[in-house]
């Protein structure tokens, strides 16, 4: 599912239930870089589509990339958007662009599991995939648009809160 607006559903009910905590911006950026490597592999027509990128060791590497290079690209993005002033910009704090990122592309590597058949979570340990099937594709759509949905809902209510507050 290269840069799948699916992948944001999930990571919109997260920003949720964290707020502040969790930067939407960086797991987003996250989602973008795991999917190079499968995009590259489109492209070109060589390689393993769901390769290194979509592993642990892979998405544990992508998550440091991410988050150093999320946090600074976020920041930039949410002065551009007018979400940020530069006398009062928003910055975020390191922790929460490495959480982000590593739910960014844990996540991923879960939600394409699902539903890809090349995808390897513990290579080079094994080439097993277990999660495999465990609900339809169809179901796996359902539930991140479903979250997209309710997460929406929670943060937005919360907003409402805080200013009537």
């Amino acid at each position: 599912m290269p840069f799948t607006p699916f992948h944001m559903g999930p990571g919109i009910l997260v920003k949720a239930i964290l707020q502040s905590s969790f930067s939407l911006m960086v797991f987003g950026w996250a989602q973008i870089v795991m999917d190079i490597q499968p995009l590259f592999v489109l492209v070109t027509g060589e390689g393993h589509l769901h390769g290194f990128s979509h592993t642990y060791v892979g998405a544990t590497l992508l998550a440091v990339f991410s988050a150093l290079s999320g946090k600074y690209l976020s920041e930039i993005g949410l002065r551009i958007l007018g979400v940020s002033k530069k006398e009062n910009s928003i910055k975020i704090r390191w922790w929460v662009s490495f959480l982000s990122a590593f739910i960014g592309t844990y996540s991923h590597v879960i939600l394409d599991s699902i539903m890809h058949s090349d995808v390897e979570l513990y290579y080079p340990l094994t080439q097993q995939n277990e999660l495999l099937g465990i609900i339809t594709v169809s179901q796996l759509h359902q539930f991140c648009i479903y979250s997209a949905l309710v997460g929406a809902t929670i943060y937005y209510s919360v907003q409402y809160v805080r200013k009537k507050t």
